[in-house]
């Protein structure tokens, strides 16, 4: 038994807790706050809550509210010199993984020369190494998807070479989180859906990676079994607060799981789709392929042991076959009305589907080498293709 676990995030976790934000020791005195472009936190008064937060906490904010849901390089930047610029010595981000993502990138830029895509690892990024620490992190979930609240990791795309590549290390761990599923009550249910099945697949390929080990494993299937009894409610009826801190907790869970452990190649597959058509939220894109996906797993006997008991947490109790944990899939999906998804409704040609196969592992290439059983180049291609419609 060999493993290693390193997560030094503070997580303050429960309905309420942004309230006790101006308790917490913060990381610095003068913070950028970077938030989406659209007016959610604003409208809900979650900046505004924020803002006063940190007003008793006698520290001062600028902010940077140009965040895309599938954020970008420039945006990157942009922050970066607003961060120097105004002097700030701590990076927060508030909204979802785009915001909080983006913090993380942005902290890292802030105290760097050059330009991000340099640090970057895969496709056309340098890879040179990080000579100066980033800025420290303060992250604010207000959703329940890609748990990098309590992960190193960070997904921007280059909107020049529609390149969208993950990026991270120790660094660029959040030294403070607040999960506050309140925040929560007002998602929509579309995006309830996509961002919890985000998070179930961040943990179920987190569980059959060959990266695996048996702390992550244990997360794994208690956010399997989270999102399996609580996401149809949280979907069906946001007010539900108990379905939310089910959701929320999940989603914090498997972004532990992707600390200890690591995505495979669906979520290397996806990342195209919503980095060649950024309108695809990429919830929806993991949705659209997962049944061809798990199904070829399934199929290799990549896993047949760990997807039975995916199968059960996800409320499959009598599953006895790895293809139970595909029938629990698609089970979900239609209980949370995600099962009617198509790739042409986003612009997707059947023609492409070569190239985006290429292209996942052009970017992405890393997450193929610790997948349970062998997905090929014309595996990708038959999983895309089978996913179509």
């Amino acid at each position: 038994m060999k493993f290693a676990y390193f997560i030094p995030t503070r997580i303050i976790f429960g309905s309420g807790k942004l309230n006790d934000l101006h308790k917490q020791v913060l990381p610095g005195k003068k913070a950028l706050i970077v938030t989406s472009a659209g007016q959610s936190v604003k409208v809900n008064g979650y900046l505004d809550r924020l803002t006063a937060q940190l007003d008793k906490a006698g520290v001062s904010h600028v902010l940077f509210d140009k965040i895309l849901p599938n954020p970008v390089k420039d945006h990157v930047m942009e922050g970066a010199a607003a961060a120097r610029e105004h002097g700030c010595d701590f990076v927060i981000g508030l909204g979802g993984g785009s915001p909080i993502d983006s913090a993380k990138s942005i902290a890292v830029m802030a105290t760097n020369d050059g330009d991000y895509w340099d640090y970057v690892g895969g496709g056309s990024g340098g890879g040179k190494p990080i000579l100066n620490d980033p800025l420290p992190i303060v992250a604010i979930t207000t959703t329940a998807g890609t748990g990098t609240e309590a992960d190193q990791w960070t997904v921007i795309t280059k909107t020049e070479t529609n390149e969208k590549i993950g990026f991270g290390y120790d660094k660029t761990f959040p030294t403070l989180a607040v999960v506050d599923p309140e925040l929560m009550l007002t998602v929509p249910p579309a995006l309830t859906a996509y961002q919890g099945f985000d998070a179930l697949f961040h943990s179920a390929e987190g569980y059959i990676a060959t990266k695996a080990s048996p702390l992550g494993d244990m997360m794994s299937l208690e956010s399997i079994r989270l999102v399996g009894k609580s996401l149809a409610a949280a979907v069906q009826d946001g007010s539900n607060l108990q379905a939310r801190e089910d959701i929320a907790w999940a989603n914090t869970l498997a972004g532990m799981v992707e600390a200890v452990s690591s995505c495979i190649s669906q979520h290397a597959m996806e990342h195209p789709l919503s980095g060649y058509h950024p309108e695809v939220a990429h919830g929806a894109g993991l949705i659209m392929i997962c049944e061809a996906y798990f199904a070829h797993i399934a199929q290799k006997h990549g896993a047949d042991e760990k997807m039975v008991n995916m199968a059960k947490a996800l409320g499959k109790s009598n599953a006895k076959h790895p293809m139970d944990f595909v029938a629990a899939l698609r089970d979900l999906m239609q209980a949370c009305d995600v099962d009617t998804l198509t790739m042409s409704d986003y612009g997707i040609t059947r023609e492409e589907l070569p190239h985006l196969a290429q292209a996942a592992r052009d970017t992405m290439g890393g997450l193929f080498t610790v997948d349970p059983c062998e997905v090929s180049l014309q595996d990708e291609i038959r999983i895309y293709e089978e996913s179509y419609r």
